[in-house]
């Protein structure tokens, strides 16, 4: 099986995003630069280099709205061995792949897709097979 990884939500401030969930729920939240896309990652339980120490749990992250992009709500990202072909499978099964993979640099092979319910979902090829996403 192919599990469910990281969770993703768009925000239109970043800061308040940040300061509302830091404030909430204890989630402590790594502001990354315009190089990696302005995201701001956010860690939800305790971790190590290896990703979330429970299991079941995973770590998240905030991506800035943009006028541009489908679909900018909650998802979830599903880790992949290999994305090509698990493009090919979500095609197959009826899905429709939003693009081509893009390089998130240190973190592996990215891409979204809608599921057959219009439910927009993201796919991760780890950079390194004992990598998991940023926490």
């Amino acid at each position: 099986m192919n599990p469910v990884v990281h969770f993703e939500m768009p925000a239109e401030n970043r800061q308040r995003m940040a300061d509302f969930y830091s404030k909430t729920f204890g989630w402590q939240t790594q502001m990354l630069g315009q190089d990696m896309g302005n995201y701001v990652v956010a860690t939800t339980t305790e971790s190590d280099e290896k990703g979330p120490k429970k299991p079941g749990a995973i770590n998240g992250g905030f991506f800035t709205k943009t006028p541009d992009m489908p679909a900018q709500y909650p998802s979830v990202v599903v880790a992949v061995d290999d994305i090509k072909e698990a493009m090919k499978k979500v095609a197959q099964a009826g899905g429709k792949v939003l693009g081509e993979p893009m390089k998130i640099p240190g973190v592996g092979q990215y891409v979204s897709f809608f599921d057959t319910e219009g439910n927009r979902v993201s796919m991760l090829q780890p950079a390194s097979p004992k990598y998991s996403p940023p926490h």
